[in-house]
């Protein structure tokens, strides 16, 4: 169970969403024509507010899970379903098997597509997500938890528009067959 945000299987030791063996990572050409164009302020706008809910998503699930805590208010201020309810499972499975996560994982998102004509607007976001000093512990020894290694691999989250104005993280897949 590794989850790196996004899914109970995100590789490594993450935190919430769902495994896929999906696509191959964009190339750097495709991602910069998906991009919004520089000269948009709605889209500047919006790839804003999408990487402010995914860091925002990262953090709140890593303090939840240390705290074993699946029903934190602070998850509902990033995410939402599907993804906010496998997020819950998840820290509610890590604690009831006596674990948690210690250590660092660093994020480098990048936006790679900008939908704001979608109903509802949708900003997808791709990363390179490395979990390698972030480890899954025993909280009565802090012994690692077998097969429970972190990696560095393909993460993908949608951030999505609500009709409040609020953009949050609804879905994600970790490609842990695509490291990065």
């Amino acid at each position: 169970m590794s989850a790196a945000v996004l899914a109970a299987a995100l590789a490594g030791g993450t935190v919430a969403c769902g495994s896929s063996d999906g696509p191959a990572a964009m190339s750097d050409t495709a991602a910069h024509a998906a991009s919004p164009a520089a000269d948009d302020p709605h889209a500047a706008d919006a790839k804003r507010a999408a990487l402010a809910a995914y860091a925002g998503y990262l953090s709140a699930s890593r303090r939840a899970e240390q705290r074993g805590d699946p029903t934190s208010p602070e998850l509902r201020r990033y995410l939402a379903d599907p993804l906010l309810t496998q997020v819950r499972v998840m820290v509610r499975e890590v604690h009831a098997h006596g674990a948690t996560r210690i250590g660092t994982m660093r994020s480098n998102p990048e936006v790679t597509t900008v939908s704001l004509a979608d109903d509802p607007a949708t900003v997808v976001i791709q990363d390179c997500l490395d979990a390698t000093g972030y480890r899954l512990v025993y909280r009565r020894n802090s012994a690692p938890v077998p097969g429970s290694t972190g990696g560095r691999h393909l993460v993908t989250a949608t951030a999505t528009r609500y009709p409040d104005g609020r953009w949050l993280i609804s879905d994600g897949a970790a490609y842990q067959d695509q490291p990065c």
